[in-house]
């Protein structure tokens, strides 16, 4: 084969060597340069991916829970809401228009009271103590008796507790002229709220306010903080 021939041959070799080389490195270089171009871009947070639970806890505030009552004083608030109306005559008689006491008397007895000979309930209901009868009497045996209860006046009724005793002076005579039982207290708007049980205009859950302002206007309220 002549010279010329023979390069020329070589440099139709070498070309097509060349363009192969070419090839190859845009075969080889296209996945990778994809690959960089189309690199996921970062995820924005967003509020679904934080647990639930988590949220939710962070959210969420448990209202206060009521304070329970000791067993006694439930045992006492649970007789007097069975009988403020349908009266335990069968075992304690009835006070003709006067059983205030009388029923205030039978939830104390049902709190864990125990009588005696200056506080106790006969068979026949009018033979009964005067301090189980009577409001000023059983006023006048409490306050011998700081082992039993508080004297509370209703600048203090932020201390009355439900179970305890509450008492009127209609005419603020100085004598009391009726008796009941605590039992809801609520404190709302920086103010308390006391309402009571009682037999002779019964009730369960009668308003202090309403007592002393639309049914005896110009009343006065006091109350006996029970020990225990």
């Amino acid at each position: 084969m002549p010279r010329s021939s023979l390069q020329y041959s070589r440099a139709l070799a070498a070309l097509a060597m060349t363009a192969a080389s070419v090839a190859v490195l845009a075969a080889c270089s296209g996945p990778v340069a994809t690959a960089e171009k189309t690199e996921a871009a970062p995820k924005a947070s967003t509020s679904a991916e934080i647990p639930a639970p988590v949220q939710e806890a962070s959210k969420a505030e448990s209202a206060p829970a009521a304070a329970a009552l000791s067993a006694p004083v439930q045992a006492q608030i649970d007789y007097a809401l069975t009988y403020w109306q349908n009266y335990n005559e069968a075992e304690y008689g009835v006070l003709g228009d006067n059983d205030c006491v009388n029923f205030a008397s039978q939830t104390l007895l049902a709190r864990g009271w125990v009588q005696d000979d200056q506080w106790f309930h006969a068979d026949d209901v009018y033979s009964s103590s005067d301090t189980w009868r009577s409001s000023t009497s059983f006023r006048d045996w409490l306050e011998t008796r700081p082992d039993l209860a508080t004297a509370l006046d209703d600048t203090q009724r932020d201390q009355v507790s439900v179970g305890d005793i509450v008492q009127f002076d209609w005419d603020q005579s100085g004598d009391r002229d009726h008796t009941g039982i605590v039992t809801r207290v609520t404190h709302e708007n920086g103010g308390t709220q006391v309402f009571f049980a009682g037999h002779t205009l019964d009730s369960d859950y009668r308003s202090v306010d309403t007592a002393i302002t639309e049914d005896h206007p110009g009343g006065a309220v006091y109350y006996w903080h029970i020990a225990s």
